[in-house]
């Protein structure tokens, strides 16, 4: 029942992972002396934008994002404006957090933000993509029984998966290893990313699996 729906998921997250992999290696050909750990705010900003950029493209192109009832160029330029509010937000809100739980509030100001937008780029921006600038739609998602279709669960497992990867990514950063990865928020960005990909295999392979078994409905 839900074929079509797959693999058009199945081949979106195949394209943003590409866009992934790409953001990762032209700054390497690119840029002397680079890498993801030595240049790491330039890997979250070029992996971001990325993501961004390609998501909003294949979110379009497929006609994921709802409909707007309105078709005036003052709506949509509302939406738009709106959309943009939300991401930057959703930037302070995750910066917040991650202060909350432990980030130093001063020190690393700029480290914590940018891992704070890697954040959104992942999560907040597929809700835009899915949902749109709306609140209520993104609350009623992520509440139980609350998807509506195959992308809202689709929607629920990435958002889960990138959280909890950047989330154990804080667990080496106060272990006496020594290590470039445990310099702040490299780990953390490292398991938002990780995962994210993750998210990306598992949604559309757990969807499959249990396609016999989903039923949505209408609310």
């Amino acid at each position: 029942m839900w074929d079509h729906e797959i693999r058009a998921m199945a081949s979106t997250h195949a394209i943003i992972t590409a866009s992934v992999f790409m953001a990762t290696v032209l700054p390497a050909v690119l840029v002397p002396g680079f890498s993801v750990y030595g240049a790491h705010l330039l890997w979250i900003y070029s992996v971001s934008g990325a993501v961004t950029a390609v998501s909003v493209t294949v979110f379009w192109l497929l006609g994921v994002t709802p409909p707007t009832k309105k078709h005036t160029l003052g709506y949509k330029l509302s939406r738009l404006v709106r959309s943009c509010l939300y991401f930057f937000l959703s930037c302070l809100f995750f910066h917040a957090v991650v202060v909350l739980y432990g980030a130093p509030l001063i020190e690393f100001a700029l480290e914590t933000f940018s891992l704070a937008v890697l954040l959104t780029s992942l999560t907040t921006l597929r809700c835009l993509c899915v949902l749109g600038p709306n609140v209520q739609a993104w609350i009623r998602v992520f509440s139980r029984h609350g998807a509506m279709s195959v992308w809202d669960t689709c929607l629920q497992i990435t958002v889960a998966f990138t959280l909890i990867g950047a989330w154990l990514g804080a667990f080496p950063i106060p272990l006496d290893w020594d290590r470039p990865w445990q310099v702040w928020p490299v780990s953390c960005s490292l398991g938002a990313m990780i995962g994210f990909l993750t998210g990306l295999v598992a949604a559309p392979a757990w969807i499959h699996y249990h396609r016999k078994q989903l039923t949505y409905k209408c609310k």
